[in-house]
């Protein structure tokens, strides 16, 4: 039996592509070559912070913009695309290309003003802490 890895949002995004196709159906069916995408990310969260990896391969780190405004982490950006035109030979594209954005909305225990963002290999890692005030404190109980 294999196991499946539950994807909550697969749903959403089948159904955002769904809407995208007719409102905007190109010439040749495809959905790789677009203008807008949204890369992959994966959240996390241990006892100081929460991370955030961001697939962007291809995206120079100059082109990627990372803001944190009234408790909302956006990511967007642009990957620029080469085409090329070759009259004799058919070539199919299938990597994204165009802007991107992401937004998050934060827990009021994350603090915005000391969030870190690191660029390696492709994948972009958000690093945001918790505030003090927003971590638990283990109260010791005393006996009488």
């Amino acid at each position: 039996m294999a196991i499946q890895r539950y994807r909550p949002l697969s749903l959403l995004d089948e159904l955002q592509r769904e809407m995208n196709t007719i409102f905007h159906t190109p010439a040749v069916e495809s959905s790789f070559n677009s203008e807008e995408w949204s890369p992959a990310v994966d959240i996390s969260e241990d006892e100081n912070g929460f991370t955030i990896h961001a697939d962007l391969p291809g995206v120079k780190s100059n082109d990627i913009e990372v803001t944190a405004e009234n408790g909302v982490l956006t990511i967007k950006g642009q990957r620029e695309s080469h085409k090329e035109e070759d009259k004799d030979n058919f070539r199919r594209i299938e990597r994204f290309s165009g802007q991107f954005m992401r937004r998050f909305t934060l827990p009021e225990r994350a603090d915005l003003q000391n969030i870190t963002a690191h660029s390696r290999d492709g994948v972009l890692e958000l690093t945001i802490p918790k505030s003090a005030e927003g971590k638990p404190r283990r109260i010791e109980v005393k006996v009488d």
